[in-house]
């Protein structure tokens, strides 16, 4: 099948590749000249394990170009791939969609499914049937399918090849779109949960607000462990055999962050308020999440009140492992409280680079031993396993002073304090 992908970031992309790779013929646009000479180039422009290799074996199935009308009017299926950032309020930015759907209407004079793989608010899609139709697009050239991705940074490709559900929103009466749809993924194991429109938008919000609630969930708990003496990972592995709860997302730490979870929540809970429905769990796991900071800053402060001038040495600016990206990073908001307290920054990623706003006040070292060199407090802030399995023993040696703040509560506490460091994570009994 001819399929067109419109937007070339971390969704766009990895759909081009696994669409291809099953045997489509895929044109992926974006408006971004730099980037689509990167791809053409072969340069994946993001980080996402086994993305660049997929894109460079399927390079004749795959198309990279500007224009969108071309690939709109050559193509069978047109997926939308746009970010949906918010705004202050936390109402999402429909921008992009929009732009995509004048690009439609525009270009449409044979029948075309029209996916929404973009995460868009309830009700999104149904407007953009009326759209197409108020723009002259004619009612029977088109359908409208909204069909969430559950991608993970770090392992999007993985978890598309892999994925525990394909969710297909459809029209009442549509009766063409789903056949196309088992179409373009067959060769895909995962079953299809088919709904109506909104009913696809709500899963995709109320599937990652469940996730950054346990999150929450667990960070809370790991705040009563401490006033208890109590290890919140015996807590975590004990709910987590409860077949009804789930050992995922029960690692507590700095908190979630990323280009989806904090957007999300934010969004699902502007479009319960707009509804007039108060949404006070969707408000509570925001509020400890904004937290959790302040309560490792604390930490920190009981045993170093003074932190002005201190060299602190933080491992990890990604939001997670396995990518460079730092959108809403816990690593990146810790670093820059850091810095409102006087310290000299430190900070070391495999991957990922400091937003220039924070360069302009903290270093980037460029090796992990630049980092720790004389360091008188390390941070681990996000768990690449290069980080979890370091020789502490030399580290100790580099170091300055001897305090580690796990703020990702993977280290080995006993093991650590059997070197001489000062341990500090939170629950940890």
């Amino acid at each position: 099948m001819n399929i067109c992908v419109l937007g070339a970031g971390y969704v766009g992309l990895t759909t081009t590749a696994v669409l291809a790779e099953l045997g489509h013929d895929v044109i992926c646009i974006d408006k971004d000249p730099d980037k689509i000479n990167q791809l053409r180039q072969n340069h994946v422009p993001i980080y996402e394990p086994g993305l660049a290799e997929l894109i460079k074996n399927n390079s004749n199935r795959i198309t990279f170009c500007t224009d969108s009308q071309k690939g709109i009017i050559k193509s069978d299926a047109i997926i939308i791939a746009v970010g949906t950032p918010t705004d202050q309020d936390g109402k999402p930015d429909l921008t992009y969609v929009l732009s995509v759907i004048e690009e439609l209407s525009a270009s449409i004079f044979s029948y075309k499914t029209i996916i929404t793989k973009s995460t868009v608010p309830p009700g999104t899609n149904e407007m953009i049937e009326q759209l197409l139709i108020k723009k002259g697009v004619k009612r029977e050239y088109f359908d409208i399918v909204s069909n969430p991705e559950f991608l993970r940074e770090g392992s999007a490709v993985y978890d598309m090849f892999h994925s525990d559900k394909t969710v297909i929103g459809l029209k009442k009466h549509d009766l063409r779109s789903l056949p196309i749809m088992r179409e373009i993924y067959n060769g895909l194991e995962a079953p299809f949960i088919v709904t109506s429109l909104t009913g696809a938008e709500l899963i995709k919000y109320a599937n990652n607000a469940f996730l950054a609630t346990k999150i929450s969930f667990i960070n809370e708990m790991s705040r009563i462990c401490d006033a208890y003496g109590v290890d919140i990972e015996e807590i975590s592995k004990g709910i987590g055999t409860d077949p009804r709860i789930g050992s995922q997302f029960l690692q507590a730490g700095l908190g979630y962050g990323g280009s989806c979870f904090p957007k999300d929540l934010q969004a699902l809970y502007y479009a319960a308020v707009s509804k007039n429905v108060t949404a006070q769990i969707l408000q509570a796991v925001q509020k400890v999440n904004e937290t959790q900071i302040d309560l490792y800053l604390k930490k920190l402060q009981s045993v170093m009140p003074d932190l002005r001038d201190k060299k602190i040495a933080v491992l990890g600016i990604s939001f997670k492992p396995n990518t460079d990206d730092t959108r809403y990073s816990r690593a990146v908001a810790l670093i820059e409280k850091l810095i409102s307290q006087g310290c000299r920054l430190s900070a070391f990623d495999p991957i990922a680079r400091l937003p220039e706003h924070v360069l302009e006040k903290a270093n980037q070292a460029e090796t992990l031993e630049e980092s720790i060199d004389q360091a008188d407090c390390l941070i681990l802030a996000t768990e690449w396993e290069d980080f979890i399995h370091l020789d502490w023993k030399h580290v100790k040696e580099k170091m300055k002073g001897n305090i580690i703040v796990d703020g990702r509560n993977c280290l080995e506490p006993e093991k650590l304090k059997a070197l001489g460091f000062q341990y500090i994570g939170v629950g940890r009994g």
